[in-house]
């Protein structure tokens, strides 16, 4: 999944406890998981610095170099920084109007996990380990790497429209 997906969700989750904080980020980060073992693509092929190893993918890396900062960090933080965006309008200024500390509660504990994944990736460090190994088994088999770009983001703007329409129904 993308970040800007990951995000809205989370907010989307932390929406259903608007007065409860440390619900609304627990939401929010189980949100990461639940939509992650659904079938879907991310970036992650397209990821230049990402060294990717297929056959056990706890040793995968990314190499944090001049390629990393001029493309995937810029692309990573354009991805987050659109679905926060996203997820304030979205959630406290176009219709639902509730706390905007909340709701980027919610998409932060979204994100949260990827951005854990990242530091594992770029630091082996064996505190992360455990969590990056439940990511990767929640993932397992789950990438559609076949599919295109425009598909796979077409499908994933699909999968919030559908959850916010719920929201939408059921509040």
């Amino acid at each position: 999944m993308t970040l800007t997906t990951h995000a809205l969700v989370g907010a989307a989750a932390a929406s259903l406890f608007p007065g409860n904080p440390v619900l609304a980020f627990s939401a929010g980060f189980v949100s990461h998981f639940a939509i992650d073992a659904l079938p879907h693509w991310d970036y992650g092929e397209y990821a230049s610095s990402w060294e990717k190893d297929r056959n056990n993918p706890i040793n995968s890396r990314f190499v944090i170099d001049k390629k990393f900062f001029k493309k995937d960090f810029l692309l990573f933080c354009a991805d987050a920084l659109i679905g926060l965006t996203l997820s304030v309008f979205v959630f406290c200024v176009w219709y639902f109007h509730l706390p905007p500390f909340i709701i980027s509660l919610g998409a932060c504990a979204g994100l949260l996990p990827d951005a854990l994944g990242s530091v594992y990736l770029t630091t082996h460090w064996p505190l992360l380990r455990p969590l990056q190994k439940f990511h990767i088994w929640v993932q397992k088999g789950r990438q559609l790497e076949q599919v295109s770009p425009l598909v796979g983001l077409s499908l994933q703007a699909a999968m919030v429209v559908a959850i916010i329409a719920a929201l939408l129904v059921f509040s």
